[in-house]
């Protein structure tokens, strides 16, 4: 495959730092053996993409850029909690996959480090911190799946209102991610409160929703599997999830949206503060802005909507012109997000 523009650049820009003070100097001998000790050994991401996606994405990289790298895939609430962890000796240098509000709450708590990436220029501002700690490379929707098996033998239509998840019928059969774990369940959540308008109307909603809801599980698109498999009647999800186990057979599942309001995640990269190897860590972000990554996904099945304007998308992702999307504020939905998982344990899952 021929490299595309952003790994040719990565790689000439990181050699030329490695060897730019390689002389008979030795003052300048020293410096290019200390920053060859900088960049030595591979870089270790953390990536927030469903796992066939990751491993895809760690190995174009490298057959295009000539860096080794690799990775260890976790939900995006978890990445944070290890990011946290390890904030006094960082284990990985890129965040890679899962939506900005955790990327912001990680701004506010110091773990990130800013980098505006040339690549960056042609990403929508709205997609992309002003200060360069977080910048977007996909966007996805919340969605609902239902099975269309249980729908039919209970005699309903598939929902699509928040106000339908409350039907009777419904009681312990919805499947969700916890928000402690999954960015996708933070986003339906905040979601959810956008849609009804004030907070307490809004936990007053989520408090009704619990009963209905069978079980939360740790991922973000596991809900989608359940349901696909007759394990749940209705589960929510991001809505390229459930178009993807659509595609992999999982034919009675019904994919619909809210039309009183549904959010979006906005999914992001980011350096980890402090980390080692941070020219390439910044090489993988300008890799991951270009075209040839962001079109990655629909040939592993992520039909994720694209942040590139000039990357050809997936024929089977979301038109976001034709559903109702809330107006999702980023930077409050991520200063809030750590006050609104505590609340939602401390006042729903009790």
């Amino acid at each position: 495959m021929k490299k595309s523009w952003i790994g040719k650049m990565a790689v000439l820009a990181l050699t030329a730092t490695l060897f730019a003070g390689c002389g008979s100097n030795s003052s300048n001998e020293a410096a290019a053996t200390d920053q060859t000790k900088k960049t030595d050994g591979k870089l270790t991401v953390y990536v927030g993409f469903q796992e066939d996606h990751a491993l895809k994405a760690i190995e174009l990289f490298t057959k295009e850029t000539g860096i080794k790298a690799e990775m260890i895939r976790m939900s995006a609430g978890e990445i944070l909690a290890k990011v946290r962890a390890e904030k006094g000796n960082p284990q990985a240098s890129v965040w890679y996959g899962g939506p900005a509000d955790t990327f912001v709450q990680a701004v506010d708590e110091g773990l990130l480090e800013p980098y505006k990436s040339p690549a960056a220029e042609v990403i929508d501002a709205k997609y992309k911190d002003p200060d360069g700690y977080w910048t977007g490379v996909y966007v996805g929707a919340v969605g609902i799946a239902s099975n269309k098996e249980f729908l039919e033998k209970n005699g309903l239509e598939a929902p699509d209102s928040w106000d339908d998840l409350l039907d009777p019928k419904l009681k312990g059969e919805i499947v969700m991610a916890s928000p402690a774990s999954s960015g996708t369940a933070y986003t339906t959540i905040y979601s959810i409160l956008k849609v009804q308008g004030d907070e307490d109307k809004g936990f007053e909603y989520l408090k009704k929703l619990h009963p209905q809801v069978q079980q939360y599980t740790t991922s973000g698109s596991a809900p989608g599997r359940m349901v696909g498999l007759g394990e749940a009647g209705v589960g929510i999800l991001f809505a390229h999830d459930i178009i993807k186990y659509q595609e992999e057979g999982y034919d009675n599942l019904v994919l619909t949206f809210p039309q009183d309001g549904t959010g979006y995640e906005t999914g992001s990269i980011g350096i980890i503060k402090n980390s080692k190897n941070q020219d390439l860590a910044k090489a993988f972000v300008d890799w991951s802005l270009g075209t040839s990554a962001q079109e990655l996904g629909k040939t592993v099945g992520s039909f994720q909507n694209l942040t590139n304007p000039n990357a050809v998308g997936p024929e089977q992702a979301v038109d976001l012109n034709k559903i109702n999307l809330v107006d999702y504020n980023i930077t409050d939905a991520g200063a809030q997000r750590q006050r609104l998982i505590d609340k939602w344990n401390a006042e729903v899952n009790k």
